[in-house]
């Protein structure tokens, strides 16, 4: 099934799985939150580390399903700590309100993994009047990451241990418009482009993650934050897409990642002790790799965070 499987430097190959990523790592006393938590490769990513004894927050949209990968991993892992709480990422009303309950329940934060997405919608805009994929890939996670920063920034002083942000990306962030971010055109439905406007969602996820890496470099704060393309899964990512739903389903089993190998890179970066200490980078197959021009782009990542910070004001 996997010609390409060839292990990089970590050990690891794109047809590892998160469970072999993880293996003998003790996450115990960890506490990790996991956007999308119901569905896909945020449902694997929230089983293993669970099964690794961290005490796993899933952030969903959809609180039934949440009870219902609950209640499986429980089934399956006894002694797993896995909860659920209410978060949509297109609504900064909710990812507030998320923020809020979080961080007043008194609960650790070692581990915030931004995970959740929606991948090549019609144009749509968000509750808060901002194009959906943007909304919800990008600028929900900025503001949630806002939002638990001090949480995250007191856990790793009082515990000693490194905190650890990953933000899933997607190869697909070389996609995005030949400018890079559109921002001034953030909400232009003329030129809109379902893909390009998914590829710069993807994009804003890599820069976010280098420009928090730069600010926690400057002001000595012991948390890493690093970005990843987790391979193209089998999942229903492509639900908005019904001739890229029918290929999936056809011939997905032999040219996808099933949900997981899917989950290893985020495992990874999440737990691997080869990963302590670096950040500002991106993974791809459980190894370090590089993203794209723009995604590497400095100015692109300051410009883009100084944009967020208004649009979340």
């Amino acid at each position: 099934m996997w010609p390409f499987n060839r292990k990089g430097l970590s050990g690891f190959s794109s047809s590892s799985t998160a469970e072999e990523v993880t293996r003998g790592i003790d996450g115990t006393g960890l506490t990790a939150i996991v956007t999308g938590a119901s569905s896909g490769i945020g449902t694997e990513t929230t089983r293993v580390l669970a099964m690794r004894g961290v005490h796993v927050v899933m952030a969903v949209r959809n609180m039934a399903a949440g009870k219902d990968v609950r209640e499986a991993i429980v089934k399956e892992i006894p002694v797993a700590k896995v909860e659920a709480m209410e978060l949509d990422l297109s609504s900064m009303a909710s990812v507030r309100k998320f923020a809020s309950n979080f961080n007043s329940s008194g609960l650790p934060l070692n581990i915030l993994i931004n995970n959740a997405g929606v991948m090549a919608t019609p144009f749509m805009l968000s509750k808060d009047n901002i194009e959906l994929q943007f909304a919800t890939n990008h600028l929900g996670h900025f503001l949630l990451t806002h939002l638990l920063l001090d949480t995250m920034k007191r856990t790793a002083r009082k515990s000693g241990k490194e905190g650890k942000i990953v933000n899933v990306s997607s190869g697909a962030h070389q996609f995005s418009y030949r400018e890079g971010i559109r921002f001034d055109r953030i909400n232009d439905k003329h030129g809109y482009s379902s893909l390009a406007a998914y590829g710069q969602s993807k994009l804003a996820n890599i820069l976010h993650a280098n420009e928090l890496a730069r600010h926690f470099k400057e002001d000595g704060v012991d948390i890493t934050a690093n970005s990843l393309h987790p391979g193209a899964i089998v999942t229903n990512l492509f639900r908005q897409n019904k001739i890229v739903n029918g290929l999936v389903d056809k011939l997905g089993r032999f040219v996808l990642k099933n949900v997981q190998q899917g989950a290893a890179t985020t495992c990874y970066a999440a737990m691997h002790p080869q990963v302590k200490g670096v950040s500002g980078e991106f993974f791809v197959d459980s190894n370090l790799s590089e993203a794209s021009t723009q995604g590497r782009d400095i100015e692109l990542a300051k410009k883009l965070w100084d944009f967020s910070m208004n649009l979340i004001r």
